[in-house]
């Protein structure tokens, strides 16, 4: 993730210089969110756990976003579609491993659909016509990317992109993409739960908090208040 060293964001606010305009955004789901349609097709129930892996970004965001989405039993940051030698953010960070940062998501299909994340995701967690970027952050390990673990997501995932496509809601074109399932590796523990330790960070302040605000006024019978925490205190 882009952070900018203490002493310019001093430099900025001593000369009136706004935090949003330092890091070139007020965060991407202010400008993008918006309550995409439901999906056509849905995939029937047939456990009470799925897992689900999403790229969206930094996966601060991201995470924190689905944490908290009722229904979703745990997310994880991590990497996702290179291999476990490169699985290391400060190899990943170089944007030559194959990896994407991305977010393991175990959840209750009875409570909460692949249909529903996937609609949440493309509201507020990205925007999906930024290529190999998101907001601040620029690399490959920051593209836009579902990485199915079924045969039964992959499809609702197909269909649900070409109706986002249809339905023209976007200027640019979309260009997320429908990866091939691949191995998940679990980030360095100081990355899991950052933006719940973190809220006033910057980065966070202004890249992901407006995400979990749009997601609360957009959806509200999906939002609670208490996200599932990786590293969950008593």
């Amino acid at each position: 993730m882009t952070k900018l060293p203490s002493r310019l964001l001093a430099a900025a606010a001593s000369l009136g210089i706004g935090l949003a305009l330092v890091y070139g955004t007020a965060g991407v789901a202010a400008e993008t969110a918006m309550r995409a349609p439901q999906p056509i097709v849905t995939a029937p129930a047939t456990a009470n756990s799925e897992t689900a892996i999403f790229a969206g970004g930094c996966f601060w965001g991201v995470q924190g976003v689905f944490q908290h989405v009722k229904g979703v039993k745990s997310a994880v940051s991590g990497f996702t579609g290179g291999g476990g030698d490169t699985a290391h953010y400060d190899r990943v960070s170089d944007g030559n491993t194959g990896h994407a940062e991305s977010v393991r998501v175990v959840f209750d299909p009875h409570v909460v659909s692949y249909a529903d994340l996937l609609r949440i995701y493309f509201s507020v967690v990205a925007d999906p016509t930024q290529l190999n970027a998101q907001g601040p952050d620029v690399g490959t390990q920051y593209r836009s990317a579902l990485f199915p673990t079924s045969d039964a997501q992959r499809k609702v995932a197909a269909v649900y992109l070409d109706q986002l496509r249809k339905a023209n809601l976007w200027k640019k074109p979309i260009v997320t993409r429908i990866e091939r399932a691949q191995p998940f590796y679990p980030a360095e523990a100081y990355h899991q739960d950052y933006l719940t330790l973190h809220p006033d960070s910057g980065y966070i302040r202004y890249n992901d908090l407006p995400k979990l605000a749009a997601l609360k006024q957009l959806y509200p019978q999906f939002w609670r208040d208490k996200p599932v925490l990786v590293n969950a205190r008593g």
